[in-house]
């Protein structure tokens, strides 16, 4: 699958100090718009992250 929009990695460090379930919005750096990003850390310290756009989430 190819795409015209330009591919842009973005480096999501969780905040172990801000609970095991987390969400908070990032922007995107080149141009799309913003996300919602989810943490979930479970008893072993395993960490699940998604993401879904930032309108998709209201």
């Amino acid at each position: 699958m190819t795409s015209a929009m330009p591919v842009e990695k973005n480096v999501i460090p969780p905040d172990l100090t801000e609970g095991t379930s987390q969400t908070y919005f990032k922007d995107c750096p080149v141009c799309c718009p913003a996300n919602t990003i989810h943490v979930h850390i479970d008893d072993d310290g395993d960490a699940q992250v998604w993401a879904e756009p930032e309108q998709d989430y209201d």
